[in-house]
């Protein structure tokens, strides 16, 4: 009777697969060990290894942590994303209504009406909410030094020469209606150098802490490989938080007195209640300011786009309101 024979085993566990390493058991013979799966960000590529190779920072495994792959990049993208689509037809749309709107007004820019409007405010307004408009194709696409640079000032500075432009206008309102009464003192107020140097200054501070803050620490761009492990987010860095915080607060300050003027004239006569129309559209926008800031603390990269655009398109809707209510307002009278 025939017998087989095998060969005894030199090791009582089985080889460690590519994606494992060897680790050995306690109190057990070195030939004796655990397959134990490779950290998060580390691989093997060869049988039985003794330890794990981290990938590069701008590498990831694969599924198997055999193999090093290169990190996608996550950006708001022009060609690749459906929503940078829409926000730049949203964009175009309101665009091309502010367009109109102004067409309206340097077409009767010579009737009582618009005289009475303040002219001047009223092309500036639509002039710095077109260019706002403008500003959302500085949020999509790759970033880069230059249009995260640009992206923050533009939209700072547009937005405070609108709020600028109301802040204007409802000091005008009430410097009117005090002008009303015989013998007052206001008269010699009345005038486009009033309204011309409000919005001026305010303008200037803005542009002033802009300034700034691109001369001390600008914004840049970031590569954030720590918030998604496997992916690379493309954002912006604000450089300096004092600098950033201070244009979004200017712009809340200007925002804020803006809504408190005009909702302390809402009562007066009918002639005067274009204070109404900007009581109204200051509440949407500090509204949407004071949502801004905890949406922006608490997203990364594609969101936080998204969701300054939003911000930034309900902000334009505030003004976009406020000029329709004057318009219709205005020309009902006609």
């Amino acid at each position: 009777m025939s017998m087989q024979y095998r060969a005894p085993r030199a090791q009582c566990s089985d080889s460690c697969l590519p994606g494992f390493r060897k680790a050995t058991k306690r109190g057990a013979q070195s030939c004796c060990y655990d397959c134990v799966p490779c950290s998060e960000g580390e691989i093997s590529n060869r049988t039985d290894s003794e330890n794990c190779i981290r990938c590069p920072y701008n590498e990831w495994p694969n599924d198997k942590k055999n193999q090093c792959m290169v990190k996608p990049q996550e950006f708001l993208s022009f060609t690749n994303d459906v929503i940078s689509v829409f926000f730049s037809s949203i964009s175009v749309l309101l665009l091309l209504l502010s367009v109109l709107i102004l067409g309206v007004f340097i077409s009767y820019r010579d009737s009582p009406i618009v005289r009475a409007n303040n002219r001047s405010l009223s092309f500036l307004l639509l002039v710095s909410i077109k260019l706002s408009f403008l500003s959302v194709f500085l949020f999509l696409g790759r970033p880069v030094d230059i249009t995260c640079m640009l992206r923050i000032i533009t939209f700072g500075i547009t937005f405070s020469i609108a709020v600028s432009s109301l802040l204007a206008k409802t000091i005008m309102v009430c410097v009117a209606f005090k002008a009303t009464k015989p013998g007052s003192s206001w008269r010699k107020w009345l005038g486009v150098k009033l309204s011309n140097s409000v919005v001026l200054f305010c303008s200037s501070i803005q542009i002033i802490i802009c300034m700034t803050w691109l001369a001390i620490s600008p914004p840049f761009q970031e590569l954030d490989i720590h918030t998604s492990p496997g992916t690379i987010i493309i954002q912006c860095n604000e450089g300096s938080a004092i600098g950033f915080y201070s244009v979004i607060g200017y712009m809340g300050l200007l925002a804020a007195v803006s809504f408190v003027l005009a909702f302390l004239a809402r009562s007066l006569p009918d002639s005067f209640n274009e204070a109404k129309y900007i009581t109204f559209s200051m509440l949407l926008f500090c509204s949407v300011w004071i949502t801004m800031i905890p949406a922006y603390l608490s997203t990364k990269g594609k969101n936080t786009v998204c969701g300054d655009i939003c911000h930034t398109h309900l902000k334009r809707w505030a003004f976009s309101l406020y000029i329709s209510a004057q318009m219709f307002h205005y020309f009902n009278q006609t």
